[in-house]
């Protein structure tokens, strides 16, 4: 394996267009000229779309499937159909006790959800199968729903799958140290119950996939919004009937993903099947209606937490239960279990806690599965954690910011190993809480509030989140969850044309985070080149090295290691060839704007490669052909590379409406080095709205009967301009130790605290109420009727 982290061949310093370098992103020009080819986009010669009949009921029996008389052949397929040219998808865990069931592509005796796929029609158009579809007739008799976590866990509850004694996927206890001995020292104990509505991933561009098979090539051709094209490819070829052959799976442009995307989904295993015996090109374009109800869903969970701490504010010992709420089906690769072990992991966050312990139980209800999502359950971790620091600082009349600052670990403990085993690699998380108290004006805000009149009906109110974000987490991490598949590596694979042009190829997807522009830097660091002048292929398993895909926060850890590993070695053969046609040492060279320049003469890139690609008898024999190189690469730590920050928010709640009002937001975070901080922040400020999304808007609701009441943008609500204040972003920059050039993944940190520093926010300013703050989204409704409860003092 190819050490990424040598030293590289020498650059001017420091470079203008490398590690750093506020570049303004390359992919944006085809985007803002109307050039981006989303899926969409595409039409292929003979192609017909795809509508799916889906199940109206949350749970029955699947009793007919009827097209209508004049339905055209090959036009209407039932699981009956594809018979067994396609074999279910059975997430499995491997944790002692899991449960798991098939999921099939089609639905086959029973359904279980609102939007699980039954029948896939054809038209000519979408509108035709359409108007195809809602003339398909389905007979269901109608069974009991599980439709929440409650019902789930009743003494004699309905069953989501009838072969189970009852709706628990998994359970799992662990215990670190010993709470007892703990919880016998403290001077005080709280226990707090938190809950977490259900979520959409709601991206811009919902999911979609193209597939056609090419005889000639026995080729089967998908095309799929995807965030994983390479596990995507082996996950299809596993469960077509008869094998595939060649498979080939491009992503084309994404618009965004946040883990909607990063899934194998029965849709996609549909339109594969039918493709390859239909002799067109198959699409399915999901309507927005489609995302909401039959997507992958995040959240919906219910966390207890109990604090054991003394008379000074040192938090002695916690304990955790935590009941997930995992849909119907377990989704592949994830598993249902993985909310539940990445909340049990991370609720100690950032403290030295070191006496823990928790219980978790994962239950099926007859909602859509859950996914992966943007910080995947670590927001919930988050708020679990930083709502009972603050519940216990209200306890212990301490400022809420100041007790977090007395219980973090201190930057010379670094590396660190959490109580969970988690390497906190560096940092320093105190000053985190210090900078944010300042960049907000902490101060000011308590001075306003001690000045302000009790009369006014509304309050003002502080709150503060901090966290650890586990970022490119390695083959062990994954490994220790017990998943059907692992993942820890990347590929890049590099080459210098002789039109000088240097082209990386890599095996993650860019989903609209500018990781076609970062990677241009990593190699621009090597090669000191504009990464305008760098091409970054990526999403075709045809013209790419294998890699994992774009999830976790692990792309620019993971491809930007491969990418300079690979950069180097190819960089280090071009200084061979230079030092032959300039006739002077290797030694005495570097690369500089484009060319390798010695103090008295110079060679482009595009000079060195025409000579060595079309005159090789110029070239000693002794420098072996080719002008490329390919590097795998994987962190030494496996538990991953942690990024951490604080969030402080300042909100105003109207005592009357209960509407919670933004006034103020700030982040202080450490992503280890900063490759783009253009790039970085756009990242955090994005996040942060989605989490003010979590915090205040966003619900996918369910009846009594499980039906989803959430199907439109109407009423499920995301955050507009006018929901977002201006966010500062501050950078604390300590490497990490084990990555490349020190970088650490940042995706997710944005979307982990804002629900958790808003909720305290809102509860700070509610502090004369005695109300408690403990669901989000904090609806003006929720909110309210909080201040009802309690008694809002009016």
């Amino acid at each position: 394996m190819s050490d990424a982290r040598s030293a590289g061949p020498s650059v001017s310093s420091p470079s203008r267009y490398g590690i750093g370098a506020a570049c303004l992103r390359v992919e944006d020009a085809r985007h803002l000229r109307g050039q981006g080819r989303f899926l969409a986009d595409i039409a292929l010669p003979g192609m017909r779309d795809a509508v799916f009949v889906r199940s109206p009921v949350a749970h029955g029996r699947l009793l007919d499937v009827l097209p209508p008389p004049d339905t055209p052949p090959g036009a209407c397929w039932t699981a009956a159909d594809l018979g067994a040219s396609v074999r279910p998808v059975a997430a499995t865990a491997a944790l002692p006790g899991f449960r798991a069931a098939a999921y099939p592509p089609l639905a086959t005796d029973t359904v279980r959800y609102v939007g699980e796929p039954i029948a896939m029609v054809l038209g000519d158009d979408r509108a035709a199968a359409a108007d195809l579809a809602d003339r398909v007739g389905v007979r269901i008799e109608a069974l009991p729903a599980v439709g929440d976590l409650d019902q789930a866990l009743a003494e004699r509850p309905a069953l989501v799958h009838d072969s189970w004694p009852d709706n628990v996927y998994v359970r799992a206890a662990r215990s670190f140290g010993d709470v007892d001995a703990a919880a016998r020292a403290a001077d005080l104990s709280i226990t707090r119950e938190y809950r977490f509505a259900r979520q959409s991933c709601a991206p811009l561009e919902c999911r979609g996939v193209i597939a056609h098979y090419d005889p000639g090539l026995d080729q089967l051709v998908v095309y799929s919004a995807t965030q994983f094209p390479h596990v995507l490819r082996d996950a299809l070829a596993e469960r077509l009937e008869p094998a595939v052959r060649r498979l080939r799976v491009i992503a084309p442009d994404i618009g965004g993903g946040f883990g909607a995307k990063v899934s194998l989904y029965p849709e996609e295993l549909a339109v594969a099947a039918v493709a390859l015996r239909c002799g067109h090109p198959i699409r399915w374009v999901e309507s927005r209606r489609e995302h909401l109800v039959a997507a992958t869903q995040a959240h919906g969970h219910r966390v207890r937490v109990t604090a054991h701490a003394s008379a000074s504010g040192e938090i002695l010992a916690v304990e955790a239960d935590i009941v997930a709420d995992a849909g119907a089906y377990s989704i592949w690769p994830w598993t249902a279990s993985m909310d539940a072990t990445m909340a049990a992991a991370m609720i100690p966050g950032p403290y030295r806690i070191r006496d823990y312990r928790f219980t978790s139980t994962t239950v099926a209800t007859n909602k859509a599965p859950l996914g992966p999502y943007r910080g995947v359950s670590r927001p919930v971790a988050c708020f679990a954690i930083e709502r009972t620091v603050d519940e216990l600082a209200r306890r212990l009349g301490a400022e809420p910011y100041d007790l977090r600052v007395r219980n973090m670990v201190r930057p010379e403990q670094m590396p660190y190993t959490s109580v969970t085993g988690k390497v906190y690699d560096s940092g320093d998380y105190p000053e985190a809480v210090r900078q944010a108290a300042k960049l907000i004006g902490h101060d000011a805000w308590r001075h306003r509030q001690r000045q302000a009149d009790p009369r006014e009906r509304a309050r003002i109110g502080v709150g503060y989140a901090a966290f650890t974000e586990q970022t490119a987490h390695g083959i062990a991490e994954w490994t220790s969850r017990g998943m059907p598949i692992t993942f820890g590596a990347e590929s890049a694979r590099i080459a210098l044309d002789a039109t000088g042009t240097l082209t990386v190829a890599c095996g993650i997807k860019d989903l609209g985070q500018g990781l076609e522009t970062s990677l241009a830097q990593v190699v621009g660091e090597v090669f000191d080149v504009d990464p305008g002048a760098v091409a970054v292929v990526q999403g075709d398993t045809a013209l790419t090295p294998r890699g994992d895909g774009t999830f976790s926060s692990r792309s620019i850890v993971m491809a930007g290691g491969a990418a300079y590993g690979a950069a180097t070695t190819l960089a280090a053969k071009a200084l061979r060839v230079a030092a032959a046609l300039l006739d002077r040492p290797a030694d005495e060279l570097r690369f500089t704007d484009g060319r390798i320049a010695a103090s008295d003469a110079s060679i482009t890139l595009r000079e060195l490669a025409r000579t060595f690609l079309l005159r090789p008898e110029r070239i000693p024999a002794e420098i072996e052909p080719g002008l490329e190189a390919t590097c795998h690469y994987r962190p030494d730590v496996q538990t991953g590379a942690f990024t951490y920050a604080t969030h402080a928010a300042v909100v105003e709640v109207d005592i009357d409406t209960g509407l919670v009002r933004l006034l103020d937001y700030a982040v202080v975070e450490d992503c280890g080095t900063v490759v783009n901080p253009l790039i970085v922040d756009d990242q955090i400020v994005g996040g942060v709205a989605q989490g003010i999304g979590t915090a205040l808007l966003e619900e996918l609701i369910y009846d009594g009967d499980g039906r989803p009441r959430a199907t439109s943008l109407t009423d499920y609500f995301v955050p507009g301009v006018s929901d977002v204040p201006r966010i500062r972003v501050h950078h604390l920059e300590t490497p990490s130790p084990h990555t490349v050039h020190g970088t650490k993944g940042v995706g997710e940190s944005g979307a982990i605290a804002p629900a958790a520093a808003i909720a305290n926010a809102v509860s700070d300013a509610l502090t004369e109420f005695g109300v408690f703050i403990g669901e989000v989204p904090l609806t003006p409704d929720r909110v309210w009727t909080a201040l009802r409860d309690a008694g809002d003092g009016s």
